[in-house]
């Protein structure tokens, strides 16, 4: 679909990557990674056309259309949310004004035999059959449906996108590329803007998706559940696994584990052959023994150890001063924007040391309680109290963008540096990777993710007691999100993050505050706690059931006014649980006919139809079983090969391997779902 090759781009004599080259293919779902600063936005910009490269080409196969979600745009639209979104249907409404011209043009001839008017009826055809195939008959439906998912409510439909933040204008945006449905999409960090809810449909949407998409994100839950294929950015060149991204690391300290045993072995051999060298290099009777060994090691294929960019910041966060049991308290906390209410009637306690999450969609005031919480919002309703000796580090959602882009790294630091902390500048910068020139760029020039470190390192100056972060790990690589999260966990002060990212909140709280429709709710536990609770309440709500009624039957099963669980009427005379064949199918199963009488035409050419059928099977079966079996053995035979040499283990190799594994697993499946099938004509 698309092909890379030797792609190279360089920026002020500092090349980014030299070389690139794979393939996207059809229905792949990539995730594409790498550290900050490693090219990946920019190799997205010229797959999208939006920037050249300085050399190497790129094929895009002829007719495919590209969807590209930048990581930061601006819209300068000021239609409604609704109409904004259907601003992605301008081919269908194309369409539409073709289809209408045809019939016109139709209507006024009457040279009904002609070949001209056949060929016009066929291109009126096509049309039409576009038009359906693109959804053209429910366009504003398919809007609503994709604009919902991404968080917007009914209400926010007939508002003009001005109104809203950028963070929501990029939702429009992202719905656009959803709905124009391309052949490629490429989302850069698609996750940023959302919360957590949205993020899980568009998990499910991404999933199910006709074309190939291309992930740029820093949140490895979401590239686990959404790609397949995991290509990282790596000093300049790409590594390329069929895997998802958490399968890749595992496997990618693998194969370099074994190339560094590898390595070691043959650094043993070659010692060892040059010492025999040296000692009888000039001896008769064992110079032609030299001799040999000498071309043996010209002729010796070096194991190399693959590069790996190992850096990232390095960190811990100074001893929180002791502060009073209670930290910070809410009596009836209520904000409101004039009529507008974000949130009302909030009450809660947080103690010393406590490690608390605020969740919820955006907008619900998750940020408006931190600002609350700092001082920077004081009209609020009700009461809110800070505990004795309370000190605060506060990191707002907008912290990078806050900082002075004309200073440089350096004094952007020592503005603020006091006593021995000055003399300290530039090792505390370094921990954050900022060594050498980097410390005299601008902070204007800086990409998100080195703003972002910044900020984080400007926090370290002075200890508090308090730690307040709103989206703290935006724009953060993979490795300085697991740095962070890990000085974190070790940190004895109490803490509140604002956060959509899963994986960062994983085992980091103890309490999950959810911020929903203005009202606040607590869940104990972590995020992985909050997410069962919110899909506990869901089904609740999808079955609840009248005062007094019976529980709801699993699978499809009745309440006591006569509807499903889902709050439908069933069909007539349908149970849950039958088998095909009996009367009264389950669900999405073929109406059941009345059973044939035994020993009649109609049944035995059942039973013979049936003989077919499990015949086809059990022939399907037996060949799978030798797929399977041969499968197996050829992986038998490479891992005999990788662990006698581990200089075969080649990234052609690796990739043929893990493609072997990955065929004889769906075999193994199709197998597992022909034996079931054949049990049930047995």
């Amino acid at each position: 679909m698309i092909s890379i090759n030797q792609l190279s781009v360089s920026f002020s004599g500092n090349t980014l990557f030299d070389g690139l080259s794979f393939i996207i293919k059809d229905k792949d779902r990539i995730g594409l990674t790498g550290k900050n600063g490693a090219g990946k936005s920019t190799l997205l910009k010229i797959l999208a056309g939006k920037q050249e490269a300085d050399g190497g080409s790129i094929v895009v196969t002829s007719g495919h259309e590209i969807g590209y979600l930048p990581q930061e745009m601006i819209p300068d639209s000021t239609r409604s949310v609704l109409d904004e979104a259907l601003t992605a249907f301008d081919k269908i409404r194309a369409l539409e004004t073709t289809i209408a011209r045809l019939t016109d043009e139709l209507a006024e001839r009457t040279d009904y035999e002609s070949e001209s008017y056949h060929k016009l009826i066929d291109r009126l055809s096509e049309a039409n059959e576009r038009f359906t195939l693109l959804g053209g008959s429910h366009q504003e439906a398919e809007a609503e449906k994709i604009l919902l998912g991404l968080g917007f409510k009914h209400s926010d439909f007939a508002r003009s996108i001005t109104e809203f933040s950028s963070g929501w204008q990029m939702r429009v945006e992202l719905a656009k590329i959803l709905l124009k449905r391309p052949e490629v999409m490429l989302l850069d960090e698609p996750t940023n803007h959302l919360d957590i809810e949205s993020i899980e449909w568009l998990e499910e949407f991404l999933q199910t998706y006709a074309g190939a998409v291309v992930i740029v994100s820093h949140d490895r839950k979401f590239l686990d559940h959404v790609t397949k294929r995991t290509v990282e950015i790596v000093l300049g060149h790409i590594e390329d696994y069929n895997v998802p991204y958490s399968e890749y690391v595992v496997q990618r300290e693998e194969r370099r584990s074994i190339q560094q045993n590898a390595y070691n072995n043959q650094q043993k051999e070659i010692e060892n052959i040059e010492r025999f060298i040296e000692r009888f290099r000039y001896k008769a009777t064992k110079a032609r023994q030299a001799q040999s060994r000498l071309k043996m090691l010209d002729k010796m294929e070096r194991v190399e150890i693959d590069e790996f960019d190992r850096s990232g910041i390095a960190f811990r966060f100074a001893p929180a001063p002791h502060s009073g049991r209670v930290v910070l308290q809410a009596e009836q906390l209520g904000k409101y924007y004039g009529e507008k209410r974000v949130f009302d009637g909030l009450d809660l306690t947080i103690e010393r040391g406590e490690k608390v999450a605020l969740v919820g969609r955006n907008g619900e005031g998750k940020s408006t309680f931190s600002k609350i919480a700092v001082g920077e919002i004081t009209d609020y309703r009700g009461h809110f109290t800070l505990g004795h000796a309370v000190k605060i580090g506060y990191f707002a959602q907008n912290q990078a963008a806050l900082l002075d882009g004309g200073k440089t790294v350096f004094e952007t630091i020592d503005e603020i540096a006091v006593g021995e902390v000055r003399t300290r500048i530039r090792n505390i910068l370094g921990c954050f990777l900022f060594s050498g020139e980097d410390t005299e760029k601008k902070v204007k020039v800086l990409s998100g993710g080195e703003k972002t470190r910044l900020a984080i390192a400007k926090l370290l100056l002075e200890p508090v007691n308090l730690l307040i972060l709103d989206e703290p790990t935006n724009h953060l690589d993979m490795r300085s999100k697991d740095i962070l999260k890990n000085a974190l966990l070790q940190y004895d002060g109490t803490l509140v993050v604002v956060s959509h990212d899963r994986d960062f909140l994983e085992g980091l709280t103890t309490k999950v505050y959810e911020f929903r429709d203005g009202r606040v709710r607590l869940h104990l536990g972590d995020v992985n706690d909050f997410l069962a609770d919110r899909k506990i309440e869901r089904l609740q709500e999808l079955e609840r059931k009248a005062p007094g009624a019976g529980k709801a039957v699993a699978g499809g099963g009745k309440t006591a006014d006569g509807k499903t669980a889902d709050g439908k009427r069933p069909t007539p005379g349908a149970t849950a649980g039958k088998v095909p064949g009996q009367t009264g199918a389950a669900p999405g199963q073929a109406p059941a006919q009345a059973a044939p009488k035994a020993g009649s035409a109609e049944e035995r050419e059942r039973r013979k139809q049936q003989e077919r059928e499990a015949r086809k099977i059990r022939n399907a079966i037996e060949k799978l079983e030798g797929e399977i079996a041969a499968l197996e053995a050829e992986l038998a035979d490479m891992d005999k090969i990788f662990i006698a040499d581990a200089a075969q283990c080649t990234p052609e190799n690796c990739r043929l391997y893990e493609e072997k594994k990955n065929s004889a697993a769906h075999k193994t499946d199709e197998w597992a779902a022909l034996q079931e099938k054949l049990e049930k004509y047995q």
